[in-house]
């Protein structure tokens, strides 16, 4: 109960509706998410067949380290240096572009997948790079559905912003639009970025073009950065589709919350949008372009080689134990007082 003259900052009403809103936000962002899955494992699927390729005679003469090619005559660097790769602004410009159109094709998947098995594994490795990239979506995800309280900050500050009349909740819901593009767009130009970078250092290549992996391709050398924007661009996408459903459950649709219906239609196509968007090109694509960096991801060892590595380790661990306990053995046995007697040793001085 609110004291004499004074009023509770949040009514019981209010308090209920909150409640209803934070459950709303919490469904339709995990629903989100695993939508977001479900599509991007759709999309990585397609790269199956061409892991397959891998072992095919064809695959294996074009990476034949005993052939020798001029750089400019690979299918990677023909796609992606040119005399637009030349200017940054309109490297950026077709990298935007390029994101919608077969943002991952065969060349590009092979590669990467080439330049990553040379700077992290043993030549001519039979590595199964699609179910590694896999393992690395189903990492990603932990972190995509999570919330954090940076993530509770923002949906406060756009209700706090709400304001009548500024229309600011459809200007808000182009955020993650511009983030998710922006990502596309970054992780296409590293792709070009390396075919660039392969021409000004190599004329002639020997076998499969190598990429350089460097986080230095990424912005402020942060691999991890990107897949931090797509969750929040995610979150603010499943705000403001669960904000729409949220003032429909508790006013009606025809609420003055939705005076202007066709803005709200906008906004909810919007989402549909980033959804797709994200889900089916940008992620998959930020799951194979974020393997271009200094270090691998622990996704690298599967679940049953895990497991070994673990068995191993109690065994050694084991055997530690089991040594050491022989060697306190022996060294207890070897302090213990012998039976000899004063009284023995003067009889044998007497004899």
């Amino acid at each position: 109960m609110p004291f004499q003259g004074m009023v509770s900052l949040v009514s019981t009403d209010g308090l209920h509706q909150l409640h209803i809103f934070v459950f709303f936000l919490a469904v339709f962002h995990v629903t989100f998410s695993a939508i977001t899955m479900s599509l991007g494992r759709a999309k990585t699927r397609i790269w199956k067949e061409w892991e397959k390729d891998t072992s095919s005679i064809t695959y294996e003469f074009s990476a034949d380290p005993s052939k020798f090619r001029l750089t400019h005559q690979t299918s990677f660097v023909r796609q992606h240096a040119s005399c637009w790769s030349k200017s940054t602004i309109m490297l950026y410009v077709v990298s935007f572009f390029r994101q919608f159109f077969r943002s991952v094709r065969r060349t590009d998947y092979l590669t990467l997948r080439h330049g990553f098995i040379a700077a992290h594994l043993s030549p001519g490795t039979r590595f199964n790079f699609q179910k590694y990239i896999k393992r690395s979506l189903q990492d990603d995800f932990k972190t995509v559905v999570g919330i954090s309280p940076p993530l509770w900050a923002s949906a406060l500050a756009v209700m706090l912003f709400n304001v009548h009349g500024w229309h600011n909740l459809f200007w808000f819901s182009t955020i993650p639009l511009i983030v998710i593009l922006a990502v596309g767009t970054k992780l296409q130009a590293i792709i070009a970025r390396m075919a660039v970078e392969i021409t000004e250092k190599h004329t002639v290549i020997q076998g499969m073009p190598v990429v350089k992996l460097s986080d230095e391709h990424f912005w402020f050398g942060k691999p991890h950065m990107v897949l931090h924007l797509i969750h929040f661009a995610l979150f603010q996408n499943a705000f403001e589709i669960t904000y729409f459903f949220w003032i429909w459950y508790e006013f009606g649709l025809r609420s003055c919350f939705h005076d202007n219906f066709e803005f709200i239609i906008a906004r909810i196509c919007l989402g549909g949008v980033v959804q797709f968007v994200c889900s089916y090109i940008t992620l998959p694509l930020h799951a194979l372009v974020s393997q271009m960096g200094s270090s691998m991801k622990r996704t690298i060892f599967d679940e049953q080689t895990s497991k070994a590595l673990k068995k191993w380790h109690k065994t050694v661990k084991k055997k530690q134990q089991q040594q050491q306990q022989q060697k306190g053995s022996s060294h207890a046995s070897s302090e213990t007082p012998t039976t000899d007697t004063p009284e023995a040793g003067r009889l044998s001085q007497c004899q």
